[in-house]
């Protein structure tokens, strides 16, 4: 996310937007998503609550920007010369920030309210969905110059049995996201 606001006003401090978006993953943690207010994240950020709002519309919107951020920051885009390398470690990596419990239930909040909330749900795909996709993409764009695919297995196919088990594993099943699973993935995907 740039340093742009996000609706017309002050542009943002990188250390207060940094503050907000840390105290928001501190009180998931603390009091779950029913519990979060803009009210605690501006007390526990120290911004006040119109900067909140300001920049962000709404809680959903706070916590989809923070959880984006630390996902940015965690999962890799390796470069190893080989797809089931780098999908390997992509998906190792976002299966164990996905392991945790607050992040778990961060994912599953975060997608029943873009079932409730259309307008959330069109910048919940675009500012979140959308976002990880393009980053295991560009794992997958090398893989297709690499003729590394299998035959007959679309880009875009290949991305949506990643996020597509991801989703059904949090959502559904609640089934582990572990190293096993990692592997199965690689296993299905990988072999050229």
């Amino acid at each position: 996310m740039t340093d742009q606001p996000s609706r017309p006003g002050r542009k943002r401090s990188a250390q207060s937007r940094d503050a907000i978006l840390v105290a928001t993953l501190e009180l998931i943690v603390e009091v779950g998503y029913a519990g979060l207010t803009i009210e605690g994240i501006a007390a526990r950020s120290g911004a006040g609550k119109q900067t909140v709002y300001r920049w962000w519309p709404s809680k959903a919107d706070v916590l989809m920007e923070a959880l984006a951020t630390k996902a940015d920051l965690i999962v890799p885009v390796p470069d190893h010369g080989s797809f089931a390398e780098d999908l390997r470690e992509f998906l190792v990596a976002t299966f164990a920030l996905g392991r945790k419990q607050p992040v778990a239930d961060t994912l599953r909040a975060l997608m029943a309210q873009a079932q409730l909330d259309p307008v959330f749900g069109d910048r919940f795909r675009e500012d979140f969905l959308s976002r990880r996709r393009d980053v295991l993409d560009r794992i997958v764009a090398r893989a297709v110059d690499r003729d590394e695919l299998p035959d007959g297995v679309a880009r875009g196919t290949v991305l949506d049995v990643v996020f597509g088990t991801l989703w059904y594993r949090l959502l559904a099943t609640h089934e582990p996201l572990g190293p096993e699973l990692a592997d199965e993935l690689v296993a299905l995907l990988a072999t050229a």
